[in-house]
């Protein structure tokens, strides 16, 4: 143990990881003990300013959809009777960038405090990176969830799939983003092997993936994660400059509670192979907002029996059956894939109020990268009637890319100049854009130096020369110092309006 920080304290000097060639020494690992001195627990030389770095998925959140996890232990806070790690947190999940913090155990660091909107994010990452947590912790003295010794033929036997012991597997040296690093490989057998990479005096796994327990048919994935980056004696906040994205719910006026679902029991056209139950809510969902789907893909012979290992997609037709969008797509994908037969997500309404057409496609059932047996494939279509909103105009904010959302700079992002097209070229008028750009400046996502409000006059009408600069601006003719400058204007004379 004492090698492995001497050695990490030198590589952190010569490193820009602060994370490479880690070294137990040579040992011959054997299932079910490892020839190699020492113990780990979780949380083992957790410290004041280590940041790490993940990308990681779990199959609770979004089907196992992988997002982007940034921790940085800032300190210690009093909860209760109890002292917990301070822990900053920033999560990159597709478009969306969510601050905030929540507090670590110091037994076992996984979230037992975290903000609202890290609720979702707290439960995968105590499912996945905090797993082992269940089996080691620091809890001196304690032989049975105490720190556990790499020579042990066992850690544990875990009871939710059939009693396999996870057991110290082998030694291996990998190579992660962060580095190149020695490991102790620990797992369990279930069908395959389940997979995760630690490090002797390293607080986290640096890599994992493991699977679901299934009786047939190739398991889905239960986990996965790796570690990106790790630096250590981080003092300043790394996330000082991290704009967080608005809620839509908050944006748009959209409910975060579903009481009321509706639902039916449809068999798949046009052979009747599958039975799908779908539930949605709200019952007149709203533009901009999202409907909560939970489906079930039943044997329509055998209403208890879900059929698993479904390609699956959620289309929305027009009223000539002509596709104009897919959910697969949407996420970057070319179909979704569910092991279980049970799906439970929230879509995104992008269509405008009326009558809208969507569609559970599937498109046939089989092992996950492979071709699916399209004899099981069919549809279900369900008309649902979307409500006006009016506090959404999908025409004045669009939605940011993940590469601008992960930027740091001062910099107006590139997705705003859309709207400044739009308005330019009169297809959203001066309130919608005017509104816009109060949002973007309130929020702090688009900087505007200070400026002394105006109190306003006459008709404040925009003059026409900021409604070119806006269509200049969006065409990369004048910069953006330029277009400020119109923008400062407005605030001047008062037909802007920016509250403190």
């Amino acid at each position: 143990m004492n090698q492995f920080i001497i050695v990490f304290m030198f590589l952190t000097i010569v490193s820009s990881f602060g994370f490479s060639n880690l070294s137990y020494g040579q040992g011959t690992g054997t299932a079910g003990g490892v020839n190699v001195e020492g113990s780990w627990y979780l949380g083992e030389g957790l410290k004041d300013g280590d940041y790490f770095e993940y990308s990681m998925c779990e199959i609770d959140l979004n089907d196992c959809a992988p997002i982007k996890l940034k921790m940085w232990i800032k300190g210690t806070i009093s909860h209760e009777t109890e002292t917990l790690w301070d822990v900053r947190v920033v999560i990159i999940d597709g478009n969306k960038i969510i601050k905030g913090s929540w507090g670590l155990g110091k037994t076992s660091p996984e979230p037992i405090t975290f903000d609202d909107d890290l609720f979702h994010y707290a439960i995968a990452f105590k499912s996945s990176l905090a797993w082992l947590g269940a089996f080691a912790t620091g809890t001196e003295g304690d032989r049975i969830h105490g720190p556990q010794k790499f020579t042990a033929p066992a850690w544990g036997k875990i009871g939710a799939i059939g009693g396999a012991q996870l057991i110290p597997i082998r030694e291996e040296t990998i190579i992660v983003p962060a580095g190149t690093v020695d490991t102790i490989v620990v797992g369990w057998y279930s069908g395959d092997w389940n997979e995760i990479w630690i490090v002797d005096n390293f607080p986290y796994p640096v890599k994992a993936i493991t699977y679901t327990w299934i009786t047939t048919g190739i398991p889905p994935i239960m986990h996965q994660y790796t570690l990106l980056d790790y630096q250590e004696n981080v003092m300043d906040d790394p996330f000082k400059d991290v704009v967080e994205t608005i809620p839509k719910e908050e944006l748009f006026g959209c409910t975060t509670e579903f009481p009321n679902y509706i639902g039916k029991h449809v068999t798949t056209k046009p052979n009747h192979t599958i039975l799908v139950q779908y539930n949605y809510a709200p019952e007149f969902p709203m533009e901009g907002c999202n409907i909560d789907w939970k489906i079930n893909f039943m044997n329509p012979y055998n209403d208890i029996e879900f059929i698993d290992q479904l390609h699956y997609d959620i289309w929305v037709l027009d009223e000539d059956g002509n596709k104009l969008r897919s959910y697969a797509e949407d996420l970057g994908k070319t179909e979704l894939f569910n092991g279980f037969g049970q799906v439970h997500i929230l879509l995104p309404v992008e269509e405008d109020a009326g009558l809208v057409r969507y569609v559970i496609f599937v498109h046939g059932t089989g092992p996950e990268y492979e071709i699916p047996d399209a004899k099981m494939g069919g549809y279900v279509t369900i008309e649902i009637e979307i409500d006006k909103n009016p506090l959404y105009e999908k025409s004045i904010v669009t939605t940011p890319t993940t590469q601008d959302l992960d930027e740091k700079s001062n910099e107006i992002p590139s997705w705003i100049k859309n709207n400044a097209g739009w308005w330019a070229d009169g297809s959203i008028d001066d309130d919608s854009f005017i509104q816009g750009l109060q949002f973007l400046i309130k929020e702090g996502i688009m900087q505007i130096p200070p400026t002394t409000q105006g109190i306003g006059s006459g008709t404040n009408e925009i003059p026409s020369w900021i409604k070119n600069n806006a269509g200049w601006w969006a065409d990369g003719s004048i910069d953006d110092d330029s277009f400020i400058q119109g923008l400062q204007f407005l605030i001047k004379e008062g037909i802007m309006t920016i509250s403190s």
